[in-house]
C-alpha cells in the first residue's frame, strides 16, 4: 500500500536563510491516492514578528501566533506523522528550504530531496503553457477552491491532493453526454461511452476478504473518506 503525505506550509517571509521563519504546517495522509481523513495541521510559533506583507498573504499575524508551540515542541510530532514516505508539495523547493532550516535548528533528520514530489514540476510538464499556480489549477481541473480567500497551509493540502490525483490522470475527469453517444472530457476530448452490461458480472471476493477489507477501512478513523463507500 502507497502512503503518500501532501504537505503545505507558512512563513514569515520569503528566506529561510535569511531570518524568516515557519509558522503553520498542513499535511494530509494520502494512501493509494485516495485521501484517508488522517490530517497534520499546527501553528508555529515563530519567535519574531510577522511582517504586513506576509500576513496580507495568509493572514497570520504575531499576536495569534504568540500562544503557540515554537517548532522544537511539534518537530518529533510532524516527524512521526510523515514517518519515511514520500512528500508531494507544490514549489517544494521553498516548503523543504523551510522545514529543514527548522529541522536544522533542532538537530533532527532532514528532508532529503529524492522523497519529495513537487507538483509544480509536473504541471510545467503537463500544461507548458501555464498558468500553474494552485488556484488556477484547481480551476482548470473544476475544483472548487471557494474557501481559499487566504493562503493556508490545511486548506492548500487539501486542495493540493485533489490537484495532484488530477495531474497524474487517475481521477476520470468528469463526462457530460454529447451527441452521436460521446461523450467530452473537462479537457475538451472526445470518447465514446461504454455500453453498460445487460447483467453485472459476480464479485470476485470472497466474504472473508470483504470483511477484512471493511475492518481495515473502519481501522482508518472516523474521518476516514473510504467510509462512505462501504
Amino acid at each position: 500500500m502507497r502512503r503518500e503525505i501532501v504537505l503545505d506550509t507558512e512563513t514569515t517571509g520569503l528566506q529561510a536563510e535569511g531570518g524568516d521563519r515557519l509558522i503553520e504546517i498542513g499535511c494530509v495522509e494520502l494512501l493509494n491516492r485516495v485521501p484517508t481523513g488522517q490530517e497534520f495541521h499546527v501553528y508555529v510559533n515563530p519567535e519574531r514578528d510577522v511582517p504586513a506583507e506576509a500576513s496580507a498573504v495568509h493572514g497570520l499575524t504575531a499576536e495569534f501566533l504568540v500562544d503557540k508551540p515554537v517548532f522544537r515542541k511539534v518537530a518529533q510530532q510532524f516527524l512521526e506523522f510523515i514517518a519515511d514516505d514520500h512528500l508531494v508539495i507544490h514549489n517544494a523547493s521553498f516548503d523543504v528550504g523551510f522545514l529543514n532550516m527548522e529541522l536544522r535548528r533542532v538537530s533532527a533528520p532532514l528532508i532529503k530531496s529524492d522523497r519529495v514530489v513537487d507538483t509544480l514540476q509536473i504541471a510545467r510538464r503537463k500544461h507548458p503553457g501555464g498558468p500553474n499556480t494552485l488556484d488556477a489549477l484547481c480551476k482548470r481541473y473544476g475544483i472548487d477552491n471557494s474557501k481559499r480567500t487566504k493562503h493556508g497551509a490545511l486548506l492548500d493540502s487539501l486542495l493540493l491532493a485533489e490537484v495532484y490525483i488530477e495531474l497524474l490522470g487517475e481521477r476520470q475527469a468528469s463526462m457530460q453526454l454529447a451527441r452521436g453517444g460521446e461523450a467530452v472530457s473537462s479537457g475538451g476530448s472526445r470518447q465514446v461511452s461504454a455500453r453498460q452490461r445487460s447483467k453485472p458480472l459476480p464479485s470476485r471476493l470472497s466474504e472473508t476478504e470483504e470483511a477484512e477489507h471493511r475492518a481495515f477501512v473502519e481501522s482508518l478513523g472516523e474521518n476516514a473518506l473510504w467510509l462512505r463507500y462501504l
